[in-house]
């Protein structure tokens, strides 16, 4: 029998999730929303990915950070559940340190993105 797994993450801030899912195409909707699983199971989430096998992909706040919840069996996202979580992390990250060095009056002065999938960032800050 399936059932719902709740994958641990180090995400806090949806809307810094909600723009590291828009950054990557991923199409979602805003909660609360149900994740549909198997045999009409549901759970709730701040955020849903709607997938083709309507066996919804989400994220779930547990009180501490978001967790993605997901019936793993119908996984059908183009990349593994670790790939999705790193490439979703990662961008996280990336939007999380955009918001904080701009409250810190820092600009981006230099961005590349390197041939391993992480990105090089020059800030800097005028005074």
């Amino acid at each position: 029998m399936s059932h719902f797994s709740h994958i641990k993450t180090r995400i806090h801030d949806l809307e810094a999730l909600q723009t590291a899912l828009t950054d990557l195409d991923i199409q979602w909707k805003p909660g609360p929303a149900k994740v549909r699983g198997y045999q009409g199971q549901t759970h709730t989430a701040a955020l849903v990915i709607e997938q083709s096998n309507d066996r919804d992909v989400g994220f779930a706040w547990n009180g501490q950070e978001y967790t993605l919840v997901a019936d793993l069996q119908f996984w059908q996202q183009p990349l593994s559940v670790d790939g999705f979580i790193r490439q979703v992390t990662q961008r996280y990250a990336y939007q999380k340190l955009l918001n904080e060095t701009a409250d810190q009056g820092f600009e981006i002065a230099e961005q590349q993105q390197q041939e391993d999938g992480s990105i090089r960032l020059v800030v800097q800050r005028w005074s």
